[in-house]
């Protein structure tokens, strides 16, 4: 679990970026500020209501003193506090589990600066959102551990006093800001980059982070990189906006390495018109064989940002020997690299790691669950895989996401082996808490986070072996989380093993043998070998179950495509007799399904009998599946589904809209305030997914987007009908329309300046494609989505909610229109809670 020797070669590289300013004399620092404690978790919810937000929403908020009383939800009062940093710059307080801290940082003139801030969620700098860097909680770190100090925004600093109010929930902060070398610079802080392997040339994907310290957006950028002063390879960039940073790919092309060890790649950024170096560093690559730990990097289909994964290759080299695959997902604060090499090399099978995209990530949900499922496809088509042996294993984090993966794909994977796993958000991170669905509109907002309610989906583990590994004394995760899924398979016809090491902690390693014992547990492997997945040919009953088809619809030759009631839980038992050429099945809560015809010899008529209803019919020769639809209460066959309705590409919710290489546009034909915020929050969204989850996302103006290629990309608007001018080309037949001052939804009119609405259309003339609105009525209106966490893993929004200024004082009283579209997306056939 040793990082490379190159880690001196970095500390080197920084002092470009830091040292030389962050370490002047004209660096700022904050030593004393006031705390303002909030409930636990407090700030981690939707509805709840938050009078700190309300006041920054309805623009009256104003710089606090020290002893001032705030009344929160419940009337729980509490007082701002006066804390004060140690020597080294941290506050180090019991009160940051859970506040907000509110400081002033005072310029003698206006600036641009470079704010480094740690152990912060998010921070408003002068009212403007930006990104936080929660995991900066150290200044220094142990060689394998995952840096997080990459956390560099520019913020422009007026002449005087500047307000900077933080929300914090790790116990530490440290905020100092210092001023920029150059307009526009590189941190090589954040990089991914490959391992080069002996004997091979390469061909590769990294990134790095640009930051954009001046006050336009910067395009016409590249980046020029060569490996040991070889060939050169020239990359263009995407168009990086002012004030802001953004993780960009490049190209790296090298010849072959004939020594282990240390490769340097020169990057230099480059503006092309006039051509003029903007700035350069150098970055080092380690070179190991091709039989080593290694990681190898990827052009993600989500944002397509560079991600990385890491294999440890199997022993048998043997030409045409399939595989088995041990998908190894790891834990909190774990980079990939390292949970690979935890495991001794295996002779029957590759280990790869893939990475959650960061360290936490997303907890194997949302954009970690697609980083997961994107890698496995790489790896199956790159490396000689044996499908039938695919086992999906992982610690901790990773222990929680072999139990959310594997209840959601049943179908993908022999077996799981979840070691120290915690079971869902609602078991591990909310246990304790008042957070009940005691209103509909609650009910119905959680709704949307369905997917991530693990024991709903525990029959979907009929089908797999299940190894539960769990320390006794293990007081990260609670042994309880594995005891109580462990009770749970008992009452049903499981197949599962369940071990509690007893007296083992949370990492633990008690023999000699290489490999970690609570992740390369040989009993586990054991268990494993002893467990194949069959081909679907040799699948004769589907018990399959899933709360989205948008997330997970398929179990081997049955695909659920739509429900009754969206995002409740749906269910289907069918049994296949194949010397009858008759399927039988029972569901719940499904309208739509399919049957792959692949297992079926050509030419024969086919028998389906779904809940009693019988239809036979021959299958045509171009046929590969056969769809049925339940309209009336009767089951019919169907045609493929139609591209314009809901569909396992593009079913909702509202979160279900940042991938498909994403792309954010900002309104900019609105008031001054509201094209600010407009740029603002979409600037603030594209930190959020790049600090979390390593994301590159394309953020442009109404206008540059108006004329930019976008086929086959999902797209946000930051604005209304009247700021945004993208907003006709793309949501005009869109039944809710946002204007100034108003909003429609069909023949329903809400009034008020103070409205926030957010939802997700489909785009026409494509299956997969959506477009969403983050929109508001007026300037009020627009600031309450900055308090709307839907980036957050675990929370969510449905297809469409409207607010006002109100949720921020009475909760959920606040929302006026909450809900899910049609499966036509209309809302005449919707789902929704209308006040």
């Amino acid at each position: 679990m040793m990082r490379s020797s190159c880690a001196g070669v970095l500390a080197a590289c920084l002092l470009c970026l830091s040292e030389g300013s962050s370490q002047s004399a004209d660096t700022i620092r904050v030593l004393r500020a006031l705390a303002l404690p909030y409930p636990p978790r407090y700030a981690e919810t939707i509805l709840t209501p938050n009078p700190v937000e309300a006041r920054l929403a309805t623009g009256s908020w104003r710089g606090p003193e020290a002893g001032e009383h705030v009344t929160f939800y419940g009337g729980k009062d509490s007082r701002w506090q006066e804390i004060t940093a140690k020597p080294d710059g941290w506050f180090d307080d019991t009160l940051l589990n859970g506040c907000y801290v509110y400081a002033r940082m005072h310029s003698d003139r206006q600036s641009v600066r470079i704010l480094a801030a740690m152990g912060d969620e998010m921070v408003y700098v002068n009212g403007e959102p930006r990104s936080g860097n929660p995991y900066g909680l150290k200044d220094a770190w142990e060689s394998w551990e995952p840096h997080f100090d990459y956390s560099l925004l520019p913020v422009t600093l007026r002449k005087g006093d500047n307000e900077l109010l933080f929300r914090c929930s790790r116990g530490v902060l440290k905020v100092s800001a210092f001023p920029s070398a150059k307009p526009v610079v590189l941190n090589p802080r954040d990089v991914t980059t490959p391992d080069l392997l002996l004997g091979q040339p390469a061909d590769a994907w990294a990134a790095i982070v640009v930051i954009n310290a001046s006050l336009r957006p910067l395009s016409r950028l590249s980046i020029i990189a060569s490996v040991d002063d070889g060939k050169s390879t020239k990359t263009d960039l995407p168009v990086i906006q002012p004030m802001s940073v953004r993780k960009v790919p490049f190209r790296l092309v090298a010849s072959r390495e004939d020594s282990p060890g240390t490769a340097r790649v020169r990057i230099s950024l480059v503006s092309r018109n006039p051509v003029t170096t903007l700035d350069t560093t150098t970055l080092p690559l380690r070179v190991v064989g091709a039989d080593q730990n290694h990681k190898e990097t990827f052009l993600s289909n989500v944002d397509g940002s560079v991600q990385y994964y890491a294999v440890n290759p199997s022993r048998d080299t043997s030409a045409g020997n399939l595989q088995a695959l041990f998908f190894s997902l790891h834990g909190a604060g774990v980079e990939a690299l390292n949970q690979s090499a935890s495991y001794l090399p295996k002779t029957w099978g590759y280990i790869v790691a893939p990475t959650n995209r960061r360290p936490y990530g997303f907890n194997w949900e949302e954009w970690g669950r697609l980083d997961a499922l994107e890698v496995l496809d790489i790896v199956k088509k790159k490396f000689p895989v044996d499908e039938h042996r695919i086992y999906l294993t992982g610690h901790s984090m990773g222990g929680h996401g072999v139990w959310h993966i594997g209840s959601l794909y049943p179908g993908l994977f022999a077996a799981l082996g979840p070691s120290a796993g915690w079971i869902s958000f609602w078991t591990y991170r909310y246990r304790g808490l008042d957070i009940a669905d005691t209103t509909a509109v609650r009910r119905m907002v959680r709704r949307a986070t369905t997917p991530s309610e693990t024991f709903l989906h525990i029959g979907n583990f009929h089908q797999l072996g299940v190894y539960i590994l769990h320390g006794s004394d293990d007081d990260n995760v609670p042994v309880s989380e594995a005891r109580s899924m462990a009770d749970s398979l008992r009452k049903g016809e499981y197949d599962f093993v369940f071990h509690e090491e007893p007296g083992a902690g949370h990492w633990w390693d008690k023999s000699p043998e290489p490999g970690a014992d609570c992740v390369d547990w040989p009993p586990m492997f054991d268990f494993f070998a002893r467990h194949i997945r069959p081909d679907e040919n040799q699948v004769r009953d589907i018990a399959f179950c899933t709360s989205n088809p948008g997330v997970s619809s398929r179990d081997y030759w049955l695909t659920v495509a739509a429900q009754e009631r969206q995002l409740e839980m749906s269910s289907v038992r069918i049994r296949f007799d194949p010397g009858r050429h008759v399927f039988t099945g029972t569901t719940t809560n499904v309208t739509r399904l399919a049957i792959d015809l692949s297992i079926l010899p050509a030419g024969d008529s086919l028998t389906v009998v779904l809940d009693s209803q019988q239809v036979k019919f021959l299958p045509q020769a171009h046929e590969e599946q056969a769809w049925f639809d339940r309209a009336g209460g009767r089951w019919e066959k169907s045609n493929p589904s139609s591209p314009a309705g809901k569909n396992p590409l593009r079913y909702g919710t509202f979160k279900e809209v940042f991938r498909n290489r994403v792309i954010f546009v900002f309104g900019t034909h609105g008031s001054p305030g509201e094209n600010q915020w407009a740029f603002n929050k979409a600037r603030y969204d594209a930190e959020k997914l790049w600090y979390q989850g390593n994301g590159s996302i394309d953020v442009v103006s109404d206008d540059m987007f108006n004329g930019m290629k976008r086929e086959g990309r999902n797209v946000v608007l930051y604005g209304n009908r009247t700021t945004n001018s993208a907003w006709d080309g793309l949501l005009s037949a869109s039944p809710v329309q946002v204007m100034k001052n108003y909003v429609t939804i069909g023949k329903k009119r809400f009034s008020g300046a103070n409205l926030c609405c957010l939802f997700v259309r489909p785009l026409p003339h494509d299956p997969a494609t959506s477009v969403a609105a983050v929109s508001g009525t007026g300037i009020d209106g627009m600031r309450v989505s900055n308090r709307m966490p839907y980036l957050t893993p675990g929370l969510g929004l449905p297809d469409c909610t409207l607010l006002s200024t109100d949720v921020l004082t009475r909760g959920d009283e606040g929302v006026l229109f909450c809900g899910f579209f049609g499966l036509d997306w209309s809302l005449a056939n919707g789902d929704f809670i209308s006040r």
